[in-house]
């Protein structure tokens, strides 16, 4: 606690809790968003750097949570299905985290903020683009910009919830493959960021502090979840992903 007081104010610190509980909020309900929401929250109170270490712990354990829910062989049968995503998605996240410090961010978010915000209207007015099967083209390519995009800014999940949506995958299946790819690429994360000197001793504590907060959201949000049906749920998603596009756009030219 030391060390957190020594980063920020114990009111700045307990608005960083909250904002890690709604993000946990709206992971559960959705599976996706909590890198979103925390980089965004908690950027606009603490400093970007230590607000993208903030965001790695609690990444890891809710979706660590997220892709097991099913149990073990569930989220391997993922793993293979979308190994081409996770395998070329891993090697660009890496690349990617080693130019945080150097290379501007605003392009970056606006490249994957227009994109997502157009497709999520689209879908929403009932203009569905739908893949009938995974391309391994395709794939790879969503694959690339989602690590790529990732690692730099900590938010892989537009680009791979819209690849998702677009494959009209089940509820169920959507949640599992998206606790798989978002915790495979959390734990990448965690490697790229130890060695971009992003996550240190200091800042993996305020990480560590944002564990229980983001997981009792994340409870609330799985029992709202379980609760809709596959309907109500795509809305759901394309809503969140709509808000995401956007806050993206605006975090890229404010």
């Amino acid at each position: 606690m030391d060390t957190i007081t020594s980063l920020m104010s114990p009111e700045v610190f307990f608005l960083c809790l909250a904002v890690a509980a709604f993000a946990g909020v709206i992971k559960g309900m959705v599976g996706f968003a909590m890198p979103m929401i925390l980089v965004s929250g908690l950027g606009s109170i603490v400093g970007p750097e230590l607000a993208l270490a903030g965001l790695i712990l609690p990444t890891v354990m809710t979706n660590g949570w997220q892709a097991l829910r099913q149990g073990p062989a569930a989220a391997w049968e993922s793993v293979k299905r979308f190994r081409v995503f996770l395998l070329i998605g891993f090697v660009m996240l890496m690349t990617s985290a080693q130019l945080v410090r150097v290379m501007p961010e605003e392009l970056m978010l606006l490249l994957i903020g227009v994109p997502i915000t157009i497709f999520a209207l689209t879908q929403l007015m009932g203009k569905a683009l739908v893949l009938p099967s995974a391309s391994l083209k395709v794939e790879a390519g969503i694959g690339a910009f989602a690590g790529f995009v990732g690692g730099f800014s900590g938010v892989w999940g537009p680009p791979t919830v819209a690849y998702l949506t677009a494959l009209n995958t089940p509820k169920a299946e959507q949640m599992r493959v998206q606790g798989v790819i978002y915790g495979l690429g959390a734990v990448a994360l965690v490697a790229a960021h130890v060695a971009s000197g992003v996550f240190n001793r200091e800042t993996a504590q305020f990480s560590a502090a944002l564990l229980i907060p983001a997981g009792i959201g994340m409870f609330i949000g799985l029992k709202v979840q379980d609760r809709v049906d596959q309907a109500t749920f795509r809305k759901a998603t394309l809503a969140v992903l709509f808000i995401a596009g956007l806050n993206l756009v605006r975090r890229a030219v404010m």
